[in-house]
């Protein structure tokens, strides 16, 4: 039997890199906060028990949004610390007692509205039986270089095994718990960099390069286009494919030019050999009487 999973966003932030007051959590997207996308996407997978999000003690804004889609299924807590790592590690403590030590808990940040289903199973099918957790990444594509102080080059960085980091993160409460516990919060600015302290290696689980994070203002236009055209896909029947209509239907033969003739006129039939020797049969009687007339 799977171990229950819950998933926790952290969402204290102010989001000082997009450069709005708002914090960017509540930036909107087609008329819709990115936070909103981000509940969707957890909330709507069929493993995951309930969506806590941890907010600052002050934050007025949540409350002005509509999040009736969602109902029971998220718990707002407004327990968000001054870094990420204590935003998490408040939630989780604030959790406890919904939350087995052995339940699987699922960092996601709020940011982060692309989300795919196929990235939460793939993540669910390699993690349920692994011992430590894991998170999901994508391979770094790009070279890399290392800047000096005068933001020159100081050297090109291999890229070979980097990967960048994404979310969701996903890991057992009390392991997590335990990590965020002895990690320094300056350091540990993600999940799996605090379970890495522990001496632990978390599984590197194949993202997707449009499961981005908004960071800069340039990146709500991206998250923009990649959200109208995931929701047009989804009203968008799917084709089925020639060779599986062919594989439930199969394609009726044009009949052949022999075929066709045979059909307008239809050949003779040879006689049977019976047919054959009773026709015969009458010549032979009439044989023997002109011989009984010929003996005469």
């Amino acid at each position: 039997m799977f171990a229950k999973a819950y998933a926790l966003i952290p969402a204290a932030g102010s989001g000082t890199r997009v450069g709005t007051a708002l914090p960017k959590q509540y930036l909107e997207v087609d008329g819709k906060p990115l936070l909103y996308y981000a509940l969707r996407a957890l909330t709507q997978h069929p493993r995951i028990e309930q969506v806590f999000v941890v907010l600052a003690p002050g934050d007025a804004n949540f409350k002005r949004c509509d999040w009736s889609e969602f109902e029971a299924s998220i718990q707002p807590l407004y327990c968000g610390g001054e870094t990420r790592a204590a935003s998490v590690f408040n939630g989780l403590l604030a959790a406890r007692d919904t939350v087995a030590g052995s339940d699987w808990v699922l960092v996601h940040d709020a940011a982060r509205p692309c989300l795919g289903r196929d990235e939460l199973d793939r993540l669910f099918g390699e993690l349920e039986g692994d011992d430590t957790g894991g998170l999901l990444a994508v391979p770094v594509a790009d070279t890399l270089k290392r800047a000096n102080r005068e933001t020159r080059v100081a050297a090109t960085e291999p890229r070979d095994g980097l990967w960048l980091a994404q979310t969701p993160q996903m890991f057992r409460y009390r392991l997590l718990i335990e990590a965020l516990r002895a990690a320094d919060p300056a350091i540990a600015t993600d999940e799996a960099r605090a379970v890495e302290g522990l001496g632990l290696k978390p599984k590197l689980v194949m993202g997707d390069t449009r499961n981005i994070k908004v960071t800069f203002p340039e990146d709500l236009a991206v998250v923009e286009l990649l959200l109208r055209n995931r929701a047009i896909a989804a009203k968008t029947p799917r084709k089925i494919s020639d060779s599986r209509q062919g594989a439930k239907t199969p394609r009726k033969s044009k009949p052949s030019m022999i075929s066709r003739q045979a059909a307008k006129t239809p050949r003779k039939s040879k006689p049977s050999m019976i047919g054959r020797q009773g026709a015969e049969a009458p010549r032979k009687t009439l044989s023997n009487k002109k011989k009984k007339r010929a003996g005469r």
